[in-house]
């Protein structure tokens, strides 16, 4: 980050209240040293060198000092008048109590100097210009102005002009070092207030990415306690409220016995589970902060849908290969069969029972070429290109076209669509490839009285939208609930048992998930898409 320049010398703005305490200080001090001397000549029990030459005059400057004290911690209080001004008030103010203090008390040598040079230390090192001098020469000309007063009126000896001079030289080298001290303070304190505020901003900025990244971020502290967690995370994980402080055994046990496991040694460094009961799988990696025993540790979360993808597209990659060896060793003696059938068929003299096997061979050969057209167009899938699409709009138009091309009545396909849906991220040609499959499935199953019902909806727990399908047909049996995703299995004596199996896959392309939902009656399908915000790098 760019930092600005250094102030100059001559100048350092004080405005804020922290820069103003240095001068609450420093009327602390002047008010506490006033007030001393007021107990002490009010109570009787002065040392004999106070006020020794004129009691009255010591007393009564004692009291000014005090109240001037007292009336300038008002003026510090409510920063009026501005800070240099109140700077030259209270430093002339010292000088001249101080002076008259030394005078009632015998001059020089009651030691009072002691007195100028703090006041004059103090006000130069609060001053934010070159007024600093002045102190000084209104301290010196004070010291010599005085002495000559009293060494006119023969009180003093000769000899206490060198000290007096002495004394004022001394306030001028207090001035310059005090004034050279505090420019180089001052330039500390600005060249620390900047790190600090670039290294505040940069805590921001790592904040903001770390919440606003893909990937899940979790910091659980040596004690097991979520000191950190993003948005992705928060979503990955299913929870419904705040996290942070709170124990990673109580928001995801599963998690919680993972990471355990980890820092034994008996586990893998990466694993997959399902969170919250969530149908996606979680990819969990851990990064330790230091020993695994003691420090903390860094959970990476992932939404595994993007390693399945990819395992899927290297899969599809493969039945390409290995359905083109098909097309070519199945296809021609297929087709040799098929045509010897038509042949067959021709043939004069056949019986009935001739007749039942030549249909039989037909209606195999037929079912063979759809098993392989089905295995082809799978393996022949376009890339995968998602686009943004408004679901509510894209579903009006597709239940206009299943009501076109099946002939059903718009009272047969039901639409149930939640408030505040938005957009999705699919294929949109992928995306009607699924649906239908689902809608024609639940038609074809629920006869001459089929129904279906779509409804949209986000999950509660993540907030992700879903897009039900579901029917009043018979529905699947419990048993065949884990294979229906199954390549080729089917209950049908004429299905491929690939539909379900391609849709799928599809929405795994898509980085969206497909499952089974048990019905009592009826058959139930939720497509659960991923969060929007992704934008995943198309793979190649």
């Amino acid at each position: 980050m760019k930092a600005t320049n250094l102030p100059p010398s001559n100048s350092w703005p004080l405005t804020s209240h922290k820069e103003w305490r240095p001068l609450y200080f420093f009327n602390l001090y002047r008010t506490t040293l006033s007030g001393l001397f007021l107990v002490l000549v009010f109570w009787g029990v002065a040392p004999r060198a106070l006020g020794q030459v004129d009691i009255v005059l010591f007393r009564n400057t004692a009291l000014f000092y005090f109240a001037f004290s007292i009336f300038s911690s008002f003026t510090i209080h409510r920063q009026r008048p501005e800070f240099d001004t109140q700077i030259v008030m209270q430093v002339m103010a010292d000088v001249v109590a101080i002076s008259l203090l030394m005078h009632a008390s015998g001059g020089i040598n009651s030691g009072f100097g002691m007195l100028l040079l703090v006041a004059v230390a103090g006000g130069s090192i609060l001053a934010t210009s070159r007024i600093t001098l002045l102190f000084a020469a209104m301290a010196s000309l004070t010291l010599l102005s005085q002495q000559l007063y009293v060494g006119i009126g023969g009180h003093l000896p000769v000899g206490n002009y060198t000290q007096a001079g002495i004394l004022g030289a001394l306030c001028f080298a207090v001035a310059h070092v005090a004034r050279r001290l505090a420019v180089r303070v001052r330039a500390s304190e600005a060249l620390a207030a900047r790190r600090e505020q670039d290294l505040a901003k940069l805590a921001q900025l790592n904040e903001h990415i770390i919440r606003r990244m893909q990937s899940g971020i979790l910091a659980v502290g040596p004690g097991g306690r979520v000191r950190l967690l993003n948005e992705s995370a928060h979503r990955l994980l299913a929870l419904s409220g705040g996290a942070e402080g709170t124990a990673l055994q109580a928001l995801c046990p599963r998690l919680a016995v993972l990471l355990e496991q980890w820092r034994g040694g008996d586990g893998w460094n990466s694993h997959l589970f399902h969170a919250g009961g969530m149908a996606v799988q979680v990819m969990a990696s851990f990064a330790s902060l230091g020993d695994r025993g003691e420090a903390g540790v860094l959970v990476f979360l992932e939404d595994a849908t993007m390693i399945t993808r990819r395992a899927q597209q290297l899969k599809l990659a493969s039945l390409g290969r290995l359905t083109a060896s098909i097309a070519h060793e199945i296809r021609n003696p297929l087709g040799a069969v098929s045509h010897a059938e038509q042949l067959l068929r021709e043939a004069p003299g056949l019986v009935d029972a001739d007749q039942r096997l030549i249909e039989i061979i037909r209606d195999n050969c037929q079912r063979m070429n759809a098993i392989i057209e089905d295995v082809l167009g799978l393996s022949r899938q376009q890339p995968t290109a998602i686009e943004t699409l408004a679901l509510e709009a894209w579903l009006q138009e597709f239940c206009d076209e299943v009501v076109a091309n099946h002939g059903v009545g718009k009272e047969k396909i039901a639409v149930d669509i939640k408030l505040g849906v938005g957009e999705i991220r699919f294929d949109p040609s992928q995306l009607r490839q699924v649906v239908w499959n689902l809608v024609e499935n639940g038609l074809r199953h629920g006869g001459t009285e089929a129904s279906i019902a779509i409804s949209v909806f986000p999950l509660a727990e993540t907030g992700r939208l879903c897009l039900e399908v579901g029917d009043n047909g018979p529905g699947i049996p419990e048993a065949d609930g884990e294979q229906i995703f199954e390549p080729f299995f089917t209950t049908e004596s004429s299905g491929t048992g690939l539909g379900l199996f391609i849709a799928r896959e599809l929405c795994i392309a898509n980085q969206a998930a497909l499952d089974h939902i048990p019905e009592p009656q009826g058959c139930r399908f939720r497509i659960t898409f991923s969060d929007p915000r992704r934008r995943e790098v198309p793979l190649v």
